[in-house]
């Protein structure tokens, strides 16, 4: 079990996220509740008094559906969409029941307050929860705060690449603090990634005791079986910590993954990606209509920029640099020039073509302007002329360069499926900070695991990116 000091420390940052969230939610239904008095209403009398009851009580209503979501629950407070799944389920549910118990009683409740007071609530508290989420996320970075103790499980090379990432992506709120490894894995291996090995398969439940730990994550290892796995998480139930298993089959998520159970065996059915057909049609199109209506809103700020880079110094206002597109095509990527031009030909943008990510341009070679640009990727802008075209994407894989792709071998190849992106995975992730072998694995789950709601995570993701100045560079 954790220490009395830490498991006090965790009860009170569990305490003061469940407080946070409650009265954040409290504050959105109350809200939700006035604005739809006073779009229905306006004044209060003998008539709409009891609507002015119902808005001062739907904050505690809304607590109470809240919780039978399940959306106080510590696990997922800053742990991926779910939190947000079960915040709009508490929204759908409300709504739910009011139409019921209308109908069950006969009550004549005004429709439109209805429909204004609790999809709006819960917008405000899916707000509400992006922004605690956003806070939660900038203390983990900076003190820790919520991080929960971890043992990892499994063979040396993916415990270290977990580590790794963790340490990366504190946002994850996991922190690797013990290794054990199955016994023929690693002879006489005392610690990885910095971190203590603690013993092999059969001491985990001792670690997690002697760890103070809160979760154990278990990667795939032929060693574990499904009986051996069962076993462990008996053995666990003493030490409450929570048990996570990743499966061997890594890039395959979401929607494209279902437990069917067969033959009294739970068996992890994989679908086809979704890559053809009526999915591709309505991704273009979403697409285009965007380009279009970006290319039309910010057609003043295009002008603006223009002009400002004629002035910056002498050379083309757009640079053209040759991409490789979906299916191996090649195209011209454009981009409004940032660095100076007597520089050389084609000197806006990175040198060379190598087998990894393009390398960034020398400081020196950049205009103040360019800098100014880039770190607003405004530079960019002229890339929705690349997607109206149907060059590029909104959102997909790194755009490459044709002597990147020539050494490609056939499993990255699967990156040319689908058009190359103006942002995408490798960029809210960080491009400057991955790895070529990272930023290959982040377009490939991408091409594997595509569906529109993913891409408007990742197109709101950037754009919080741009707008903080903390966004990637398309190489």
């Amino acid at each position: 079990m954790p220490p009395p000091g830490r498991a006090a420390g965790r009860a009170a940052w569990i305490g003061r996220c469940r407080r946070q969230a409650a009265v954040a939610d409290m504050l959105s239904a109350l809200l939700a509740g006035g604005v739809a008095f006073g779009l229905r209403f306006g004044e209060i009398d003998a008539e709409t008094r009891p609507y002015a009851v119902l808005s001062g009580v739907l904050p505690l209503l809304w607590i109470g559906a809240a919780s039978l979501s399940q959306a106080y629950d510590p696990r997922v407070f800053g742990g991926g969409v779910e939190e947000f799944r079960r915040v709009a389920r508490c929204g759908c549910a409300a709504v739910a029941a009011v139409a019921l118990a209308v109908f069950l009683t006969g009550a004549d409740l005004d429709r439109g307050y209805v429909l204004i007071a609790l999809p709006l609530a819960t917008l405000l508290a899916l707000c509400a929860r992006y922004g605690l989420r956003r806070r939660l996320y900038r203390r983990r970075a900076r003190t820790g705060e919520g991080m929960r103790r971890t043992v990892a499980v499994g063979h040396p090379p993916a415990v270290t690449e977990l580590i790794r990432r963790l340490r990366r992506e504190r946002h994850h709120g996991l922190e690797v603090v013990a290794v054990c490894l199955p016994t023929q894995a690693a002879p006489g291996e005392t610690r990885i990634a910095g971190v203590p090995v603690l013993g092999d398969v059969t001491d985990v439940p001792l670690v997690v005791e002697q760890a103070g730990a809160e979760v154990v994550a278990v990667l795939a290892c032929p060693e574990l079986d499904g009986g051996a796995i069962r076993r462990l998480a008996w053995r666990l139930e003493h030490c409450q910590a929570e048990l996570m298993v990743a499966p061997a089959l890594l890039d395959a998520a979401g929607p494209r993954t279902v437990i069917r159970p067969v033959a009294g065996l739970p068996l992890l059915r994989v679908e086809r990606p979704r890559l053809a057909g009526a999915n591709r049609l309505l991704k273009d199109a979403f697409d285009r209509v965007v380009a279009a209506l970006a290319l039309l809103v910010l057609a003043p700020l295009l002008v603006v920029i223009a002009v400002a880079v004629r002035a910056s110094g002498p050379g083309p206002v757009l640079t053209r640099r040759q991409r490789v597109g979906r299916d191996g095509r090649v195209f011209t990527l454009l981009r409004f020039r940032t660095v100076r031009q007597d520089t050389g030909p084609g000197a806006d943008g990175p040198p060379g073509d190598g087998p990894g990510p393009a390398a960034p341009d020398p400081g020196a070679r950049i205009t103040p302007l360019g800098a100014r640009l880039r770190r607003h990727s405004l530079d960019e802008l002229p890339q929705f002329l690349n997607v109206l075209r149907g060059d590029m994407s909104l959102v997909g894989p790194r755009a490459p360069l044709p002597g990147e792709v020539a050494r490609y071998g056939d499993d990255v190849r699967r990156r040319l499926l689908i058009r190359p992106g103006m942002t995408g995975l490798w960029q809210v992730a960080g491009n400057s900070a991955l790895s070529w072998e990272e930023l290959v694995s982040l377009d490939l789950r991408y091409v594997e695991n595509w569906s529109l709601m993913l891409d408007l995570q990742i197109l709101w993701k950037t754009w919080t990116a741009v707008v903080l100045g903390g966004s990637a560079r398309n190489g």
